[in-house]
């Protein structure tokens, strides 16, 4: 997965329970029992041809016996580690509750945080207290420049919205911070919810009228109004929306780049005082990024011809949404309802530690990460993990040295990108300290207000800094991994460097087609149509001749179009533009761990294993590595938003385009997944 200034594009986020870990709190990573099992040959659904449908091959039996559990989304690799990974954190939080902490230390902040969600006789008793004073100062606001001003001030509390604000590297300066300014203002998951006439979105609207109205009600809103206010915000984002960019085209960091001067951006915004807003939101500035200026032009329009009444109700609905997780059992329930039951196909909530600990990765996760990696990573797993990476990253360079349509100058110039990688493993170097945040037993709501405040002082005094670029986008026990094009950076958490994906006992074959498949993902994405218009020093600046630019742009228009064929639920249609760039990473990935497996011993002999062959093996390890099992109110969502293609065809596609898989599973014409080689896709 590719982290971008607009968003972390997540794989499936995930959750089931530990691979028979019964340890006490106190194991570490050498207490856990040495696994001997590495591939589930009983998963498998021999009766189907794997040249037809290799996904089903591999993991097919698995599907069919498989339920998804009713707190989940989906069930599979991801969710499962994930679950390990929770339960292990759980195991941490529940040991270091019955301590005595040092104020202020680490144990403290993490365990009274803990402590404090889990307080749910406490929360329940305050109700919707916490977000009064938010709502006061919304019931205040007399005009739309009131509130501007309140939004701005909003946004050193963590509650600002409408204006998309964060600071990161400039994508044509990468070592230097600014502030940037993206769309926002909509409730739903982008523009289309608001357009398409298909009989599901027209439901998930419906569904989210209701939720909006339900929030208004547990405010002390009779049923009446709370309906015309949901009604009337609705209309309100729908106009919002029309000034949206699509996800496909959020994808162009060119078109997504406009550097304005302040005054020249307040000259096409007149109605938005900058100057106002960037002192409220401690902003010094006189240049500044805004990724798609037509929805800032439109919020100036809106502000003024839609009535001031509809907007305080948007304002009072985003903070009760933004806060409703943290407000007390009905709040919850209201947005599980919707968040949960309509657009993800949860069957019931999580459990109740497992969302704290979700707040607390997300508020002070390198202080819960460095607990977790002293219990659950060690140095070795760290070395052995960077010399697989840099295996592939040889293996890249001599794929990048033979490719027969880019020429010597292009070349050159990748070569020196990949050389310049920095390989991010397990952990940062240098922890966050979050000094400045102040955790309580007894005030769940107050430490995600501290916590807030902390990451906007954080973000804001980077503001036209150097960038520092040992900074970390996820927190160590994260199961996902991620290549960022400003900073040039592959980065794997510890999370995931845990089997499936990777296990110091496994055979090469399975490493190798687990994790050797991530490792050269990422790298691909370095590449990909995004991460190749960035240079090697994650600069936005075109690198290649126009001629090889055009080779490029052609053999992805192929990729492109075979997703464009794939389909689920129903012939919906996968979108091959916006999966374009985790596409060509899937197919990427494949082939380099490839050719960095036939380097080894096992790579290079033909002993089988379970009856399997080492190739045929390296292949039935990706296969299963992306065995998922997706709701379909989940999948729906994912392939309106999301740049990553169902499982199936992570795994099918790229297969399809890989010439040794053929041959490894004898592949023939007449066969599903046969493709002429003049049809293969090879970019990398």
């Amino acid at each position: 997965m590719r982290i971008t200034k607009w968003a972390l594009a997540a794989i499936p986020a995930v959750i089931l329970a530990s691979c028979g870990q019964k340890k006490e709190s106190s194991s570490s990573a050498d207490d856990v029992p040495k696994r001997t099992v590495f591939f589930d040959k009983s998963g498998m659904d021999t009766t189907v041809k794997p040249g037809d449908n290799f996904f089903q091959y591999a993991s097919g039996n698995w599907i069919k016996k498989t339920e998804i559990p009713a707190s989940q989304r989906g069930w599979g690799s991801f969710y499962t580690l994930d679950d390990d990974n929770q339960k292990n954190l759980h195991k941490i939080l529940e040991q270091i509750t019955q301590q005595q902490n040092p104020a202020g230390s680490k144990e403290q902040k993490v365990a009274d945080l803990y402590i404090s969600g889990m307080d749910t006789v406490g929360i329940e008793k305050l109700g919707s207290e916490p977000v009064k004073p938010m709502l006061a100062k919304i019931n205040a606001v007399a005009d739309y420049k009131q509130l501007i001003s309140l939004v701005a001030d909003s946004y050193k509390d963590g509650d600002g919205f409408l204006l998309g604000f964060y600071v990161a590297p400039d994508d044509r300066i990468s070592t230097k911070n600014i502030a940037h300014f993206d769309q926002a203002g909509l409730g739903l998951p982008n523009r289309d919810y608001y357009f398409n006439a298909d009989s599901a979105t027209v439901k998930i609207r419906a569904e989210y009228v209701k939720y909006i109205a339900k929030l208004f009600t547990l405010i002390g809103t009779d049923a009446a109004a709370a309906a015309k206010k949901a009604d009337g915000i609705l209309k309100l984002e729908t106009l919002i929306a029309k000034s949206h960019l699509t996800p496909t085209e959020l994808r162009d960091p060119v078109k997504n780049y406009n550097k304005f001067a302040v005054a020249d951006l307040q000259k096409q915004i007149p109605d938005i005082d900058l100057k106002d807003a960037f002192k409220r939101m401690d902003l010094n500035a006189d240049t500044v990024l805004v990724g798609q200026p037509a929805y800032f032009k439109a919020l100036d329009g809106l502000l003024k011809s839609q009535p001031i009444d509809v907007w305080k109700d948007k304002a009072t609905f985003t903070a009760l949404d933004n806060a409703s997780t943290a407000l007390s059992k009905a709040f919850r329930d209201a947005n599980f309802e919707f968040n949960g039951k309509t657009l993800s196909g949860q069957k019931q909530q999580r459990e109740r530690w497992k969302t704290v600990i979700e707040t607390i990765d997300n508020g002070i996760g390198e202080l819960l990460g460095q607990l977790y990696v002293e219990k659950y990573f060690t140095p070795e797993a760290k070395e052995r993990m960077l010399a697989l990476v840099n295996n592939l990253q040889s293996v890249y360079k001599e794929r990048i040295e033979k490719l027969d349509w880019m020429s010597p100058e292009t070349k050159q110039r990748a070569l020196a990108k990949l050389a310049a990688f920095t390989k991010k493993i397990g952990y940062p170097d240098k922890w966050k300290t979050y000094n400045d945040v102040e955790i309580n037993k007894d005030t769940y709501y107050k430490n995600q207000e501290s916590m807030a405040r902390h990451r906007y002082k954080e973000m804001i005094e980077k503001a036209g800094k150097t960038v520092d670029k040992s900074e970390w986008g996820m927190t160590p026990p994260t199961v996902n991994a991620y290549y960022n094009p400003t900073f040039n950076e592959i980065v794997f958490p510890a999370g995931i460097l845990q089997f499936p994906f990777f296990d110091k006992d496994a055979d090469d074959a399975i490493n190798y087609g687990a994790i050797g498949a991530v490792i050269g993902h990422e790298m691909t994405h370095g590449f990909d149509d995004q991460g190749r218009q960035y240079d090697k020093d994650g600069n936005l600046k075109d690198w290649w001749t126009k001629q090889d630019a055009d080779k490029f742009k052609s053999r992805v228009g192929l990729m492109i179009g075979q997703y464009n064929k794939f389909t689920v639920l129903n012939n919906l249609h996968v979108n091959g533009s916006l999966t374009q760039g985790e596409n060509l990473a899937d197919i990427g990935g494949v082939a380099i761990a490839y050719q960095a497996f036939k380097n080894t011993p096992e790579g290079k002999s033909d002993k089988k294993i379970d009856g399997f062959t080492p190739d045929q093996r390296f292949f039935l390890s990706f296969g299963q590595v992306w065995r998922i099992k997706t709701r379909d109110e989940t999948m729906r969502m994912r392939i309106s938003v999301d740049p990553h293609s169902p499982e199936m065809y992570r795994v099918n596609g790229p297969l399809s385009n890989t010439p040794e898989f053929y041959k490894a599973f004898d592949v023939k014409p007449g066969d599903k997944l046969y493709r002429p080689e003049n049809e293969r896709v090879k970019v990398w």
